[in-house]
């Protein structure tokens, strides 16, 4: 039987991700934590649908994207999947009607005239609210004593909040991030705490992360090529936030 060029180039998509999930369950599994107890988002940012095809194929079901535009096109390129949806980019006033519309969970609330408009629009998804642990005023995110008193108006707006995300300082200091964003959603109650993508989940997973957030160690470098398999047809594939 001859393989089709394009079914060539599936399969070696789904076995290359299919291997790279198995390396971060294993390195999930290194920190004590059982991989069935952590969710692996798989950020498609530039990745496309054919490699959110291969992350289906191999049991992935919650994808992320940073960019409204690209959500869309690949959402509308996959409506034959099971698929749960995160928006993990900032929220931009003129966009969050399209968001609302486009994302089952969105990931980055970090202020109450974000969430004044997502109630005038009668959002119902899961919210969480992105944590900057940085201090710099130019990075997303609600400063950590601006977190409790957000998601309390969030609640009296009626939105269901249900978690926090954050990301990890680019000069270190990720464990007291991570310990610091755990300790909120703790004293918050809430269920949900994304935490970690392809360089820090480790650290993540330790200090309780129940979510991480993978591109590049799913999917491979952007802008790379897919390896055939043996015996395949040769195939071509394109992080988190």
């Amino acid at each position: 039987m001859t393989i089709s060029p394009a079914s060539s180039a599936d399969e070696a998509r789904r076995a290359l991700v299919d291997r790279n999930l198995r390396e971060l369950r294993r390195r999930i599994a290194t920190t004590g934590r059982d991989p069935a107890q952590v969710r692996v988002v798989a950020v498609a940012k530039s990745f496309g649908p054919e490699m959110v095809r291969a992350a289906a194929a191999v049991g992935l079901t919650t994808i992320g994207e940073n960019y409204l535009d690209e959500l869309r096109a690949t959402r509308d390129a996959t409506t034959d999947l099971d698929l749960t949806w995160h928006y993990l980019g900032a929220l931009q006033t003129n966009k969050i009607a399209r968001i609302v519309a486009s994302a089952d969970v969105i990931c980055s609330l970090a202020r109450v005239k974000e969430a004044q408009r997502l109630a005038q629009l009668g959002a119902t998804q899961a919210l969480y609210v992105e944590v900057d642990v940085t201090g710099d005023a130019r990075r997303p995110g609600a400063a950590p004593h601006e977190v409790a008193p957000l998601v309390a108006r969030a609640r009296e707006l009626g939105l269901m909040v249900t978690g926090l995300m954050t990301v990890a300082p680019l000069d270190g200091g990720a464990r007291e991030a991570f310990r610091l964003t755990r300790g909120l959603a703790d004293d918050l109650g809430l269920s949900e705490c994304s935490m970690g993508m392809s360089d820090d989940l480790e650290v993540a997973c330790e200090m309780g992360s129940t979510e991480v957030r993978v591109g590049r160690a799913l999917f491979g470098p952007r802008g790379g090529t897919v390896a055939p398999s043996p015996n395949m047809d040769p195939g071509s594939g394109r992080e988190e936030r």
